[in-house]
Parts: C-alpha cells; structure tokens; sequence
C-alpha cells in the first residue's frame, strides 16, 4: 500500500457529472504526471478530489484546470498537463480553455489551429494589432508555424493578396549561385521548414497551385532586395541569422497594407565570426517603436516533446554559468 505523504491537504469537491476518468485518465496517468513533478499524492475520497503533500495548494489549481477543461468538453493530453503544471510552478493560473476559443484558422483537413499557450495567444493578438511583430524565443515554440497561420488567415479574409516568406540561407552564405540545379533545387533544402508548414494549412496541392499563381512565395533573403510589397504578409524565419544590412533590407521592403512577421531564436546565431546579428541589433534598434512589437517566447511556452524544454533549459543554464550566452 502506497504510503500517505504529510502536508498540506486540499479538497475539491466533486460535480455529480463528473466522470472521474477524463479527469485522471486512463491508468491514472495525468495525475501520475502531476503527483511526480510536484511530490503529491491526489486520490478521491467521500466525493472529494483529495490533494496531499507540501505543494497541495498548487495541485488544486492544476486539478482546478484540469476539471475545467473536462467541463468544456475539451480533451486532455500530456502537452496541456506538462503546461499548466509549469504554470504552477510560476505561481500563474490561466484556464486552458480560453486559448481553445481563439481559433486562428483551420487545416486543410478541417482542424482548428489554437494558441496552446499564453505565450502564443499574445503573439496572436499582437499580429492582429500591429503591422510589425518580431517573436522571438526557443525552438519549438510555435513562431514560425503560427505566422504561417495568421498569413494563411489574412489570405483567406482577403486582408492580403499575397504571402512572402524568406528565410537567411546561412550554410549556403547566400551564395547560391555556387550550388547545382536551378533556384528552386538550390534554395528547397534551407526553406523546407516553411513548406511543411504551408502544406499542413493549405494542403500541398493548394500551395503548390498558388505557388504557381506567386500568391505565395518562398525565396531565400537575398531575392527581397530591390522589391516594395504590398497587400502582403512578408514573414521572415530563422531571423537571427541575418546580418544588421540584412535587416534593414529586409523591414524596408514594406509596401501599404502589409504585414511582417520576424521570427528567430538569439541563442542559435550561426552567423560568422564577427559578423553581428540583424535581429539582435533590431531589438536595441526599434524598441521604442510603439507600432512594432516584440513578442518574447519562454521555455514554458515549447509545445513540443516535453524532453526539447528540459534540453533548451539545460543549454541556457549552462551558458549562463559559462557567461558564453550572446
């Protein structure tokens, strides 16, 4: 028999309706989840949720939103748990099922795309509300695939009559010209990301069609030069690999009614030796810039497997005691 923990107890009472397996799972999995990451132990006793242990008080809002979420019919996996238990352990509340109402657009096999975090329902809104956003945080966090989706979004509202997404090809140095094929066989293997995400909401055959029709473009960097864009959403990836030039070049193509999105992480420059960042340096640069904003993704905020958080946080732990974190 498992042995009862000593602490603090927390209760919350049971609605009739309630179906205790969509709360605890199957196998009692989510509660194992969060009974291993905050040392509680959580049962039901007498038509009470029942929370033991010295982070009680944080288990009854995880189980709080755990039952909310069930209320509103809303599934619950592992992501979601791993999620608002990290919450917790910052002492912040949010219901979950707020993010699930804020649908951004739908794939081409019909599925709702949704913020999964805070994080990424502020980069939404702030897409909505302003003509320059940078979001800027670890892989895994969403950015470039929801600036995907918003562009998708806007195209399908009419808000924009093309989509440009651009990304720095750095292992080539640009120099693109030295590499076999045509310019689609030379620039494919640094804008995969992009496509994958295109594919997803629109399905290849769409994006395929309006490639063809250049209502969407993927090009590397350096075809951006010399060209004004309007009625577009312009989306920049992997940002952080762009020089200061670079930059520049790239926030002055904006033509009327456009939109950019600048996405990167500051701690993955691949850039050469002595060669400054064009995203690092926009941050100092445009900070003041009430019309343009800057979105600031956190590990909380990785919506992939819960290892690529523990590995992200590992890696900036360790730069910070080496004092190497650029």
């Amino acid at each position: 028999m498992k042995e009862v923990l000593q602490g603090d107890l927390a209760k919350i009472k049971l609605a009739p309706d309630v179906e205790i397996i969509d709360v605890f799972g199957v196998g009692d999995n989510n509660v194992k989840t969060i009974e291993k990451s905050l040392d509680v132990q959580i049962f039901v006793r007498d038509g009470y949720i029942n929370i033991i242990g010295g982070n009680a008080s944080r288990g009854r809002k995880i189980v709080e939103e755990l039952l909310q979420l069930v209320e509103n019919n809303q599934k619950i996996d592992r992501q979601k748990i791993e999620y608002i238990i990290s919450l917790a352990e910052d002492d912040k509340s949010y219901v979950m099922e707020k993010l699930d109402q804020n649908v951004i657009c739908y794939t081409h096999v019909g599925k709702p795309l949704v913020p999964k975090t805070v994080g990424q329902k502020k980069y939404v809104e702030e897409i909505e509300k302003n003509d320059v956003v940078f979001g800027i945080g670890p892989a895994g966090t969403g950015k470039t695939y929801l600036a995907v989706a918003m562009a998708a979004n806007m195209y399908k509202q009419k808000k924009v009559e093309k989509i440009i997404l651009a990304r720095p090809a750095v292992e080539a140095g640009e120099n693109l010209g030295f590499l076999p094929g045509d310019l689609q066989d030379k620039v494919d293997p640094y804008l995969r990301p992009l496509y994958d995400a295109l594919y997803d909401i629109f399905g290849r055959e769409t994006s395929s069609k309006l490639r063809e029709k250049e209502i969407i473009e993927v090009v590397p960097l350096a075809y951006m030069r010399g060209r004004t864009l309007d009625k577009a959403c312009i989306i920049l990836d992997e940002a952080q690999n762009t020089t200061k030039e670079q930059m520049k070049m790239f926030l002055t193509r904006m033509g009327f009614y456009s939109k950019m999105i600048i996405t990167g992480d500051i701690t993955q420059i691949d850039l050469p030796r002595g060669k400054k960042s064009g995203l690092v340096e926009a941050m100092k640069v445009l900070k003041n810039i009430k019309e343009i904003s800057f979105c600031h993704f956190k590990d909380v905020d990785v919506v992939r497997h819960q290892l690529v958080k523990k590995i992200i946080g590992a890696y900036d732990n360790y730069y910070k005691r080496q004092g190497e974190r650029d």
